[in-house]
C-alpha cells in the first residue's frame, strides 16, 4: 500500500500528551492517526461520540440531588438493606 505524507496542525501540549500515551500503548502518533482514520472509514463517520458533553435538565437535577445528599446525609432516610427499602416503596404504591 502506498503511503503519503500529510501535514496537520496540533496543539503542542495535546501532541506531547498524545505521543506519551501512544508510546505507552506501543505505537507512535502516525500509527494512532492511521488507526483513527481506518476506523472512521470503517464506521463511515467519526468512530466515537462527538458532543458538547451537555446533560439534560433531568440529569442535571439528579447530579444536584446526589451532591446535596452527600453534603447533608443526615437529611435523608437510610435503609439497612434492599428489602427494607423495597417494602417501603411497595407500601406507598
Amino acid at each position: 500500500m502506498a503511503k503519503v505524507s500529510t501535514s496537520i496542525s496540533i496543539d503542542t501540549d495535546v501532541k506531547a500528551k498524545a505521543q506519551e500515551l501512544f508510546a505507552e500503548l506501543g505505537m507512535d502518533l502516525s500509527t494512532a492517526v492511521n488507526i483513527f482514520l481506518r476506523q472512521a472509514v470503517h464506521n463511515q463517520g467519526i468512530p466515537f461520540d462527538v458532543s458538547l458533553n451537555a446533560v439534560n435538565a433531568e440529569t442535571q437535577a439528579a447530579i444536584q440531588e446526589i451532591q446535596e445528599m452527600k453534603a447533608h446525609p443526615e437529611r435523608y432516610k437510610r435503609y439497612s438493606n434492599f428489602e427494607e427499602a423495597l417494602q417501603e416503596i411497595l407500601a406507598d404504591a
